[in-house]
């Protein structure tokens, strides 16, 4: 068996769709064409939209396709002090910080100082200050929530030279067309919320920490998810982690250009499993469509 490892890790909020399909696909035949491993792994932090059942679901459609996965199955539900000791890692080094102000006190501070607000993938780029001692101490005491941010000045501090030299390979495209050897930009993201007082942790760092454990070489998803490599990178230079080898791939769309989504129940495996369809005639739909 060669060293080659990928995953498909979906989010159980739904049923899996169409374009589900195309990227797990991609995945699962890339590794056995590589000789190699193909994860499943559940990414289900988000505790009020995932469910059991949807859970379920993702096994038994990707069974119905198919494919085989290594077991156990890695759910992240089951492991947020692996993700908390991370961002304790990233507080060791000084780089995060509490933000207290909510979506409506960052919009209304961009609306006064634009040159805040560049979009970025997550939203404005938003660049915050931490409070003092004192005050974060006072908004603690109070119960207020705050969201984690990771600082990218001091981010860029902490790696110093190795900052500016902070690259990835992508072997497929990004969402421009990017190929080949890319430099990465995590300023694009401004200070980018990186865990949350009740979650404490998010979905970078969890992707980021899980790949790393897991010993993933390959990340095949969506051109959509180009953007976050750009921070995953980041967080992989501060944490000390390895980089594996990115593979974005185009998004699979309807006749008229729209994404599919979970909410698009004609579009579902479920639904066409139900409506006679074999998994030949998703593998013949999403080649026809994107060349699988």
């Amino acid at each position: 068996m060669s060293s080659f490892v990928t995953r498909f890790a979906p989010s159980p909020t739904g049923y899996l769709h169409l374009g589900h399909a195309f990227s797990a696909l991609l995945a699962f035949d890339a590794a056995r064409e590589a000789g190699g491993r193909f994860l499943l792994r559940l990414e289900d932090i988000d505790r009020t939209r995932c469910k059991p059942a949807f859970e379920a679901a993702i096994f038994e459609d990707l069974a119905w396709l198919g494919l085989e996965w290594e077991t156990p199955v890695r759910r992240q539900s089951d492991h947020f002090e692996d993700y908390r000791n991370a961002l304790v890692r990233l507080k060791g080094k000084n780089v995060v910080y509490r933000c207290f102000k909510t979506r409506k006190e960052i919009a209304d501070e961009i609306a006064r100082a634009p040159h805040l607000g560049a979009d970025g993938p997550e939203g404005p780029q938003y660049t915050g200050t931490p409070l003092s001692k004192d005050e974060e101490s006072d908004r603690i005491d109070s119960g207020a929530a705050f969201a984690w941010r990771l600082s990218l000045a001091r981010a860029r501090d902490a790696l110093g030279g190795d900052f500016s030299s902070l690259s990835f390979t992508e072997e497929r495209r990004g969402g421009r067309g990017e190929t080949g050897t890319i430099n990465a930009t995590p300023e694009i993201f401004g200070d980018p919320v990186i865990a949350r007082k009740d979650y404490g942790t998010s979905y970078h760092i969890a992707a980021v920490y899980d790949d790393a454990l897991q010993g993933v070489t390959h990340v095949i998803r969506g051109e959509d998810l180009f953007p976050a490599t750009h921070l995953h990178r980041l967080l992989q230079a501060l944490l000390d982690l390895p980089t594996p080898v990115y593979r974005h791939h185009r998004l699979v769309t309807d006749e008229t250009g729209k994404r599919f989504a979970k909410r698009d129940r004609s579009v579902t495996l479920r639904a066409l499993r139900e409506s006679g369809e074999t998994p030949a005639d998703i593998r013949r739909r999403l080649g026809a469509a994107s060349g699988v």
